[in-house]
This record gives C-alpha cells, sequence and structure tokens, in this order.
C-alpha cells in the first residue's frame, strides 16, 4: 500500500474540538489516516517509504461534502436561466427528449471533473441512468451516495409507468457493499411521488440499510396544495405517511414552520442546505440556525449544475453563511468555523458517513483537499477558516485525495483528462441546443 506523507500545512482536522496544527502534516497508509499532528511529532519517525508532499504553507482540510446534487444536469448548464416555471419548461421536457445513457454519462463524467478540482470528494447524486452515474464516479475515484430519482411518471431509463422503483432496487443490490459507491434511494417529491410509492421508497430504504433523500418544503405550490389537500404542510403530510426518521434527509427546507422543525428534530431527520440554488431561484432563506439549535444536522449542497451553476462547495461557503445572517439579522449568525463544519463533517454526518470521512482523525478514510495561499486572494492569512469561507475560490485547490488516492495534483486531474471529459460533453451541445429552442 502507498505510503504519503503530506506536510507543511494549516491543518484544519474537523474534529469536535476544531483542532488546528499551524504547522502539521499528515501521514497516510494506503487509504486511511495513520496519523497527524504538528511537525515536531515526526521526529523520530522513519519515513524513508513515505512519498512526500509539500503543501508549501497550504489549508489542509477533509475533502468537501456535496450533500445533494444531479450531476448529469451539467450538459443543460445555462440553459433556462431567469426565467418562470422552469422545472416544467425546461427540465422535464429536455430530459425527456435528449436524456440518454450516454449523455447522463457525459454529463457526469465533466461534473467529477469539476468537483475534484474544487475539492469536493463526497456527494449524494440522485438522476437517472444512474448505474452508468456509479460506473463513471468508480472510474473518476470520488466517493458518494447515488439513487435512481423515483417519479410518478416514466422517466429516462426508467420504461415502467412510475419511475424509477424497478430500476432502484436492482441498483441497490449492485452497488451494496461497495468501497466508495453507496447506494440510496431518492424520491423527488410529494408533488411528484404519491403517498403509496412513498411509504414503498422509505421501506425500500429501511428494508436495504441505506438513506432516503427527498426535496421537501422547497416550492411555494408545494406549500399551498398540500395545504389544500390535507390540511398539512409538506412536513406534518411526510410525518403522517411514517417515512421521516433518522434516514431521512430533507433537501432544501425553505418553507419550514416552527412545528416543522420540532417534527425534524423528534424524528432525527438530516437536512441539505442548498443556498445558491434557493437564492438564485428567488426563494425564502432556509431557517439553518433555529434548526441547528434543535440539534437538526445541517450540511451544505449546491443542487445540480442547472440549478446553482457550479457544483463546487467552495461558492456555498460564503453564501451559507451570509444568508444566515441576513436572515438573523445577525453578523455571527453563523461563524467561518461553523460554515465550514457543514462543508466537511456535519455534511459527513448528512449522508452516514461521519465515521469514515468529514474529519481528519487516525483511522479515517484518507480524503482531505489543500488550499494553496500563494495565489492573490489568499494573503494576508490572519485566520485560515476566515480565508477559506471569504476569500478561497476552486482554483485554489491544488490537491484533492479520496481513500488514499491523489486525484488532483498541482491543481490538474491525475486520473482524468479534463479535455477528454470536456470534448464529451460539448459533443451534446448541437443537439440540446436544438431541443432547447423549441421549448
Amino acid at each position: 500500500m502507498a505510503k504519503l506523507l503530506l506536510h507543511n500545512a494549516v491543518v484544519l482536522t474537523m474534529d469536535k474540538q476544531n483542532t488546528v496544527y499551524d504547522k502539521g502534516y499528515v501521514r497516510v497508509n494506503g487509504n486511511t489516516i495513520e496519523d497527524l499532528g504538528s511537525e515536531e511529532g515526526l521526529s523520530g519517525v522513519d519515513l524513508h517509504d513515505y512519498e512526500r508532499h509539500d503543501c508549501k504553507g497550504g489549508i489542509l482540510i477533509p475533502g468537501m461534502v456535496n450533500t445533494h446534487t444531479h450531476n448529469s444536469m451539467m450538459v443543460f448548464r445555462s440553459l433556462g436561466d431567469d426565467v418562470q416555471d422552469r422545472l416544467n419548461r425546461y427540465i422535464f421536457p429536455l430530459e425527456k427528449e435528449v436524456m440518454t445513457r450516454e449523455t447522463a454519462a457525459a454529463g457526469a463524467n465533466y461534473a467529477y471533473a469539476e468537483l475534484l478540482l474544487g475539492g469536493v470528494t463526497c456527494v449524494f447524486d440522485a438522476y437517472y441512468y444512474e448505474h452508468d452515474i456509479a460506473l463513471a464516479a468508480e472510474r473518476a475515484g470520488i466517493r458518494g451516495l447515488f439513487s435512481e430519482t423515483i417519479v410518478n411518471f416514466p422517466a429516462p431509463g426508467s420504461p415502467e409507468p412510475y419511475g424509477g422503483i424497478a430500476v432502484m432496487e436492482e441498483f441497490i443490490q449492485h452497488w451494496k457493499g461497495h468501497e466508495r459507491i453507496v447506494p440510496a434511494v431518492f424520491s423527488h417529491a410529494m408533488y411528484t411521488n404519491d403517498s403509496e410509492h412513498l411509504k414503498l421508497s422509505h421501506r425500500l430504504a429501511r428494508e436495504n440499510g441505506v438513506k432516503m433523500g427527498m426535496h421537501v418544503a422547497e416550492m411555494d405550490h408545494e406549500q399551498e396544495a398540500c395545504l389544500k389537500e390535507y390540511g398539512k404542510t409538506p412536513v406534518e403530510y411526510l410525518d403522517s405517511l411514517g417515512v421521516l426518521d433518522d434516514n431521512f434527509i430533507a433537501v432544501h427546507c425553505v418553507n419550514l414552520s416552527e412545528g416543522d422543525m420540532d417534527i425534524f428534530a423528534s424524528r432525527g431527520v438530516s437536512v441539505s442546505h442548498n443556498p445558491g440554488s434557493n437564492a438564485k431561484a428567488g426563494r425564502k432563506i432556509c431557517p439553518v440556525t433555529q434548526l441547528q439549535k434543535r440539534g437538526v444536522t445541517v450540511g451544505l449542497a449546491t443542487d445540480g449544475p442547472m440549478s446553482n451553476n457550479t457544483i463546487d462547495i467552495v461558492t456555498q461557503l460564503p453564501l451559507a453563511a451570509k444568508l444566515q445572517k441576513i436572515a438573523n439579522h445577525d453578523r455571527c449568525a453563523i461563524s467561518a468555523v461553523e460554515a465550514l463544519r457543514m462543508a466537511t463533517i456535519e455534511g459527513a454526518k448528512v449522508l452516514g458517513l461521519d465515521s469514515v470521512i468529514g474529519s481528519l482523525e487516525k483511522g479515517k478514510r484518507a480524503d482531505m483537499a489543500v488550499f494553496e495561499t500563494e495565489s492573490v486572494n489568499m494573503s494576508p492569512m490572519y485566520d485560515p477558516y476566515y480565508v477559506l469561507v471569504y476569500s478561497a475560490n476552486p482554483s485554489n485547490v491544488s490537491l484533492t485525495m479520496v481513500d488514499g488516492e491523489i486525484l488532483v495534483k498541482d491543481k490538474a486531474l491525475t486520473k482524468t483528462s479534463l479535455s477528454e471529459v470536456r470534448a464529451e460533453l460539448l459533443a451534446q451541445q448541437a443537439h440540446i441546443s436544438g431541443v432547447a429552442a423549441k421549448l
């Protein structure tokens, strides 16, 4: 097994104590963090068989976690922006007309390049042709949860009238037990799923011991329709079906009442916060601080690249912090440390992977990212948290590692050819443009 030493770094461990090593190191043995600490701790250690990587004073953090996205939507990025009813006017029709196994793979391949170059090492992806998307993730070396999207209409790659259910069962059995590719269940939303299939999705997740995700309390029309039909908020309705539990990941959650948040807390529901996507759509701000005060775990996400339009987490860090400051009229509502925790260990908790990733600790998997501090936007550095959250951008990521394998080195992909995946992506553009023009 390869042995690696990353040294001369400011190490932000994101452990329970938020331990920082100002001039620190991390030793990696195979896919596991063997040791870490201040560089004085290396005195007397036999390092002759370690491959050394000088971080040159950069900031070393756990790999970031994107708790919700639809990676293959990358093929649609920059289409349908700044228009009303984008979901029904563009997304669903485009998917029906142009999404194929090859298109989904092309979008995913490019998405993984962008994620890794931005220091994201783990993702929860939900889309169609998810088996091909997971295969692409396996090749790229990234980690994550993956799920076919379940909807109440025939979906791309899912011939049955109710899309995703049969495909999902096969998908779980195929990928269960994989080191990095973790199957999950994703029901699109309450307005695209009936109660029978929501309960079926929940049962499928529980019986297989996997997570269940869903867009929840995102749309105004969703809120209005649910109150009119059931006399309940979407959260109250889902709770009445018995699907809310500590296995459930609620995505977006911008329309939450005090009672809804109490239900989440009592059921152990986790929340995926998508500040960029919600802001771009002109929606309300997720009440993150109120959820956290109730003990609800909140992780960061981007949503799909047609909704945000970037899928890196670095750009979400300042948004997550600043929007909570606005919503609470409080400069200190979310600190830089808390924002980075949402992007790392809290995101890992949302996905049920916090015993494996999310913090730099001995025995955990070697998933990490290094931010160089030599670019113009990174100096001076009085506090590494503030620099990361308020100054950094994805181009500052100099190294990304997943499972002990360096996938980005000196700001370049090591396993994937960016030019090849870009060409594959752009080969789809002419056909998609023609379909979009008709819409």
